[in-house]
């Protein structure tokens, strides 16, 4: 994929709004990233108040979600996205208020997490499935490339970079302040793109036309159900993520500050540099990927990466020096960039456009499903047996997963098997992998992958998710 085949996607309007958005948002993100964790340890200097902390706003988003995959195919997506950028300004800018006053407290920290999380419910599931409205299909893997690329950029380089600069400076209100304004930017920029109707497929009877929402719901649950490449990879990440968030987001700074004897001003900047170098690591794996495109075996090379990604973790626990921490840092935010680009792109193009919302919430509820328990263990497992091992046997453990499922579950690969069998044909820019389509169907599951332009299927090609479910991101 060259750089301009990259940038094409940037001639359509509302894409090119879409990317500016998340140019912003995501910037934001980074700066949130460093300041939450140095907030919540300034309140209490304890691994059990991030792990509450983590465990009230994850547990809000798994409660939404569902229902934020439900919305995006029933309503319009922009409007959907729109009023969550809001919901969440709103949100953070009152965390940022009653930190730059002192008057921030645990509590506010819980109630704030619960309606931030409401937003975040609604936007992840959206941000998935807007994509292929926006953009023709033969220029679906472009599109996704470059949000892929610009994701890392911001989330974990960029903005934690300037997120540890600004609360060396002025305190993590401020860095609070500035991640609520790149919500209203966002929200403005999104706001501009046109209206497309709701992606209801318009093969339903009058009588289907309005589902009940859990019905709509289990359609997509059906879906994935009856996939087990899908169901395979979904229990995975959910398996992985057990492992890795809590561990990280409530442990790394905890040692940063703790073992390394850094004050908070400190903290920020290694914290932000740790990130940084996992920015720069999955930079390097979006250029990477769509520059040579998905290996053959890519859903070999999706669990592989995973496996590998977790390992890395435990470097956490035995850094000695905070150049050991960036290594790692670089090496977790690589592969784990590369495994979303892989399964992002499998599930655009496998899943039918009128599920891709549904089925999207499910991926994002399988994804953090675990995430409060993750937070609730890592504290307290934490206090038992100390941070380091708990990161060290955290990883080892959490690794065991991509291992397993992909060597005893029957169909975790077959996509790629499917494709193997398959001639090149559609986007140019992947012409290891020829056209995919979904070898389940053949099987009497019903369903279609999604059209590609011309009535052809495009080819399997980079992408990465707008939203996605790693390299720390809002506590979701």
């Amino acid at each position: 994929m060259s750089v301009s085949g990259l940038l094409g996607p940037l001639h359509h309007r509302d894409y090119r709004l879409l990317a500016c958005a998340a140019v912003v948002s995501l910037l934001g993100d980074g700066f949130f990233y460093v300041a939450i964790a140095i907030q919540v340890y300034s309140i209490a200097n304890a691994p059990v108040a991030m792990s509450a902390v983590g465990v009230v706003w994850t547990l809000s988003t798994v409660v939404f979600v569902p229902l934020g995959g439900v919305a995006s195919d029933r309503w319009e997506r922009r409007r959907i996205m729109v009023v969550a950028d809001l919901v969440r300004a709103v949100s953070i800018g009152t965390l940022g208020l009653l930190s730059i006053s002192g008057a921030a407290q645990l509590w506010h920290l819980l109630v704030i997490g619960a309606c931030f999380a409401v937003g975040n419910a609604l936007f992840n599931p959206t941000a998935t499935a807007i994509v292929p409205d926006l953009v023709p299909a033969d220029r679906l893997a472009q599109a996704n490339a470059l949000l892929g690329a610009a994701r890392p950029a911001m989330l974990r380089l960029a903005g934690p970079a300037l997120g540890g600069l600004t609360i060396a400076w002025a305190g993590p209100g401020a860095a609070f302040l500035v991640d609520a304004l790149t919500f209203v930017v966002s929200a403005a920029l999104l706001a501009g793109i046109r209206r497309r109707p709701p992606a209801h497929p318009g093969t339903r009877t009058a009588a289907d036309a309005v589902l009940p929402p859990l019905r709509e719901l289990v359609e997509g649950l059906r879906f994935v159900r009856a996939r087990p490449w899908c169901w395979a990879w979904l229990t995975c990440v959910a398996v992985s993520m057990l492992a890795y968030y809590g561990p990280v987001e409530v442990l790394l700074p905890y040692v940063l500050l703790n073992d390394f004897s850094y004050g908070s001003g400190e903290a920020g900047r290694a914290l932000g540099l740790i990130l940084g170098a996992g920015g720069l690591g999955s930079v390097a794996a979006s250029i990477l990927v769509g520059r040579f495109d998905l290996p053959r075996r890519f859903m070999t090379a999706l669990y592989a990466g995973e496996a590998v990604a977790i390992v890395a973790v435990g470097a956490y626990g035995l850094m000695t020096a905070l150049w050991h921490g960036v290594l790692a840092g670089f090496v977790v935010g690589g592969l784990m960039t590369f495994t979303d680009v892989v399964w992002t792109t499998v599930l655009q193009r496998l899943v039918p456009r009128h599920l891709l919302g549904r089925v999207s919430g499910v991926d994002w509820f399988a994804s953090l499903g675990l995430l409060p328990l993750s937070f609730a263990l890592a504290g307290p497992l934490a206090q038992l047996f100390g941070a380091r091992p708990t990161l060290v046997v955290g990883a080892l453990a959490g690794a065991s997963a991509p291992v397993l499922l992909a060597v005893l579950v029957r169909g975790a690969r077959a996509p790629e098997r499917a494709a193997e069998g398959l001639a090149p044909v559609g986007v140019p820019a992947a012409p290891a992998v020829g056209a995919l389509a979904d070898p389940f169907d053949d099987h009497g599951h019903g369903g279609t992958p999604a059209p590609a332009s011309g009535g052809r299927q495009s080819g399997l090609a980079p992408a990465a998710r707008t939203g996605g479910r790693r390299g720390g991101s809002r506590l979701r």
